[in-house]
């Protein structure tokens, strides 16, 4: 099995990639090439930084999104993204002005909204990792606890695809999923036995 992991300039790729070998990956294939992604069995993006930044990463690679669409929306391939990576699922982005996303889970990257003064942004460290009421994710994500470090949240328009909330001065989004796709808003790589388990099932995981 080949795991892409996508290399965009705005990902922890070593840790990322270290902790998907520990979780079980033999071949993960740190790379720009679309078509290294076009031939994966699974992809992987990650995302660190601001949104506008990290897809003008993405779309900057020629024929980097027409790839994972058609790996991906058409060929099915299980599709995991995390932090900015799961962001960038969505429509649009609203961090430095309206920056297009994939669009492949309707909704907004909107700034976390502060109904506390105690409530600080970004959003940072350990926190829980609740299940929505639907399981658009079929068993990937679990209850737990994992880490967080983000400013802005993705609000999804239809609720079925939340696969996860967690609460920081009211309820965030933690996991979105829909069909073979799943992002998640924490950091596997940084979650210790809770995020290897979750890459672990990624590894298994049949959509």
């Amino acid at each position: 099995m080949t795991l892409a992991l996508i290399d965009y300039g705005a990902g922890n790729l070593h840790s990322v990639a270290n902790a998907l070998r520990a979780a079980g990956a033999e071949d993960v294939a740190v790379t720009a090439d679309p078509s290294v992604v076009r031939a994966a069995d699974r992809i992987v993006l990650p995302g660190v930084g601001a949104f506008k930044a990290c897809a003008k990463g993405l779309w900057g690679i020629p024929g980097m999104v027409e790839a994972m669409t058609e790996r991906v929306q058409v060929g099915g391939a299980p599709f995991l993204g995390i932090c900015v990576g799961m962001q960038l699922l969505a429509t649009r982005g609203l961090e430095y002005g309206v920056t297009k996303g994939l669009g492949w889970i309707a909704g907004d990257v909107a700034l976390i909204e502060r109904t506390d003064p105690e409530i600080k942004v970004p959003h940072m460290g350990w926190n829980d990792v609740a299940l929505g009421r639907h399981d658009p994710a079929s068993g990937l994500i679990e209850p737990g606890e994992a880490y967080f470090l983000h400013s802005y949240h993705f609000a999804p328009e239809d609720g079925q695809t939340v696969a996860a909330m967690t609460d920081h001065g009211g309820g965030l989004v933690a996991a979105v999923a829909r069909d073979n796709v799943v992002g998640v808003q924490f950091h596997p790589e940084k979650s210790q036995a809770y995020g290897l388990s979750l890459l672990s099932r990624f590894l298994e995981w049949k959509p």
